[in-house]
């Protein structure tokens, strides 16, 4: 490596929660710059997600991500000419960043109508452990298990 390594950048927590992985989530799912429209939808969704399940809205969030979070992946490594798949275990911050992509962009390709309702949509189906998300980390999952084979590949 030639140049030094960037320095982390910490984000500020939400005004509502005072939770930095609340910030996190609303920076990934916002367009365009339009963040406090992107915090209004997560709060509406959390809102909604309270109103229908009876449970706390943020734990139940929370619980959702923790779900859809991946604990292993396939990178592929080149060795002697053939490219393998081989599995490795994830890293923290790319395990929540991961997690946050799955669920807002499985939440954009629901069914439902409005953004608020699709996330809410999702982060409920999540939390019990079913719908798209949990199926997308299900899928990384399985396919390390099936290249376990090409662990020794390692770097």
């Amino acid at each position: 490596m030639r140049k030094s390594k960037p320095k982390k950048r910490y984000i500020l927590p939400d005004p509502k929660f005072g939770d930095t992985m609340v910030s996190k989530f609303v920076n990934y799912m916002m367009v365009d710059g339009k963040k406090s429209i992107a915090y209004d939808i997560f709060y509406n969704a959390v809102a909604l997600v309270e109103t229908k399940t009876g449970e706390n809205g943020l734990e139940t969030w929370r619980k959702a991500l923790n779900n859809v979070m991946p604990s292993v992946e396939v990178k592929s490594r080149r060795v002697g000419g053939a490219t393998f798949q081989v599995p490795m275990e994830v890293r923290p911050e790319r395990k929540t960043s991961l997690g946050i992509k799955w669920l807002i962009s499985y939440a954009r390709n629901r069914g439902e109508k409005t953004m608020m309702e699709k996330l809410a949509g999702e982060i409920i189906s999540a939390s019990k452990g079913e719908g798209a998300a949990i199926k997308k980390k299900d899928d990384t999952h399985r396919m390390a298990e099936a290249n376990k084979a090409f662990s020794h590949f390692r770097f």
